[in-house]
C-alpha cells in the first residue's frame, strides 16, 4: 500500500473565500466548450484542428521565446498566452478573398507586447522588437537595431496590430493567471516550502500554457488542478474539512479538476519520456465514469496508474521538459518556410 502524507490545514489563515460574482461572469465570457473550440474562425474558414492547434503552440512558444529574453515574469508569459488563444477564437489564421490574416509569430507578439503593460513588466520597444526578430529568425545573435528592415517592420507591425488585438477582447484585459490562486490553496494547506510538490504544480501551469486549458476552464481550476498534480507526485493527501472533500473547499468543480487532469495526460502520455524520466502526468487520468476523484492513498484514489516518481519538474519549466521555457529549442519555434510566410 502506498503510504501518504496528510497536509494540514493551516489554522492561521482565513478559509478560501469564492470568486466574485463580478470575476466569475467576467471569465465566463472566455470559457468554451470542446465543440465550440472545433468551430474558431480558422477551422471553418478550411484549417483543420491539428494544424491550428499547431500554430496556436507554435505562437505560445514564440511567446516564451521571447519572454525568456526579455526576463519577463511566469505571470505575464501566461497572460499573453491568454489574450494569444483569445485572439484566434475571434480571428481566422487563414488567407480568404479580402482578408490577409496576421502571422501567429505577429499575433504572439503584439500579444506579450500588450500583456507586458497590462501586468506592469514594461520593456522598451526597441527590446522587445529585437527579441522578436530574432527568436523569428531562430537567431539568438543576430544584429538587429534601427538600421534593420526587420527592425522597422516588427515595430510598425506591433504597433498597429495591438489595436487590432485590443478590439478583438473587447479591451477585456482583466486575466488572473493560475500562479497566484495556486499559491494560495498552497498556503492555505501550509505546502508552500515542500519543493516538490510546489515545483510539480508549476511544472503543471506551465505547461498548460502550450494548451488550450485557459479557454475551458477557469484560472482557479486550473490551479486546482495543478495542485492535485503536485499532490499525485509527492503523495500528499489533501484533507476534508466539516465533511467537505477538498475541492469543494476550494470551490472548484470535481468534474472540471478531472478533465483538467485528463486533458494533460492526452496531451502527454503518447509523448516518449526524456532521458527515462517518467511524466508527472502518468497517474493523473481518471475514468469519465469515476465518481470519486482522490488522492493517493485514500478510500477513493482511482487504480488506472501509478504515480510518476521521477518527474523532475522544475520552478522554470515543466515535469517532463516538454515545455519549459528553459528547454524549448530555438528550432521548435517554427519553421523555416514560416518564416518566409511571416516576411512575405
Amino acid at each position: 500500500m502506498v503510504s501518504t502524507t496528510v497536509a494540514p490545514v493551516r489554522r492561521d489563515r482565513e478559509p478560501p473565500r469564492p470568486p466574485p460574482p463580478a470575476v466569475v461572469e467576467a471569465e465566463a465570457q472566455w470559457i468554451f466548450t470542446d465543440e465550440e473550440l472545433l468551430q474558431t474562425p480558422s477551422i471553418l474558414d478550411g484549417m483543420s484542428p491539428e494544424e491550428e492547434r499547431s500554430h496556436r503552440r507554435k505562437g505560445v512558444n514564440f511567446i516564451l521565446q521571447v519572454g525568456m529574453m526579455l526576463k519577463l515574469p511566469q505571470t505575464t508569459l501566461s497572460t499573453a498566452a491568454v489574450f494569444f488563444n483569445r485572439f484566434l477564437m475571434r480571428n481566422s489564421l487563414k488567407a480568404r478573398a479580402g482578408y490577409k490574416p496576421l502571422h501567429h509569430y505577429q499575433i504572439a507578439g503584439t500579444a506579450l507586447f500588450l500583456a507586458t503593460k497590462v501586468e506592469e513588466n514594461c520593456r522598451k520597444m526597441k527590446e522587445l522588437v529585437v527579441a522578436c526578430v530574432r527568436v523569428a529568425l531562430k537567431d539568438p545573435n543576430k544584429l538587429v537595431d534601427e538600421q534593420t528592415k526587420d527592425f522597422w517592420k516588427w515595430r510598425d507591425t506591433i504597433l498597429y496590430s495591438e489595436d487590432i488585438l485590443l478590439e478583438s477582447l473587447c479591451f477585456d484585459l482583466s486575466v488572473e493567471a493560475p500562479y497566484k490562486p495556486m499559491y494560495e490553496m498552497l498556503k492555505y494547506y501550509n505546502l508552500e516550502h515542500n519543493k516538490r510538490l510546489r515545483n510539480a504544480a508549476w511544472a503543471f501551469l506551465s505547461d498548460s500554457c502550450l494548451t488550450q486549458l485557459c479557454l475551458l476552464f477557469t484560472s482557479r481550476t486550473i490551479a486546482a488542478a495543478s495542485l492535485y498534480a503536485g499532490c499525485r507526485m509527492v503523495e500528499h493527501e489533501l484533507p476534508s474539512e466539516d465533511g467537505k472533500p477538498w475541492w469543494e473547499v476550494q470551490f472548484v468543480k470535481l468534474r472540471d479538476i478531472r478533465r483538467a487532469c485528463n486533458l494533460m495526460a492526452d496531451i502527454y502520455e503518447e509523448t516518449p519520456p526524456k532521458d527515462g524520466e517518467g511524466s508527472i502526468y502518468a497517474g493523473l487520468r481518471s475514468p469519465d465514469d469515476d465518481i470519486s476523484f482522490s488522492t493517493p492513498g485514500s478510500a477513493h484514489t482511482p487504480t488506472n496508474g501509478p504515480v510518476a516518481e521521477n518527474g523532475n519538474g522544475t520552478g522554470n519549466g515543466t515535469g517532463n521538459g516538454h515545455a519549459a521555457t528553459k528547454d524549448v529549442p530555438m528550432r521548435d519555434v517554427g519553421s523555416g518556410s514560416e518564416e518566409g510566410e511571416l516576411e512575405g
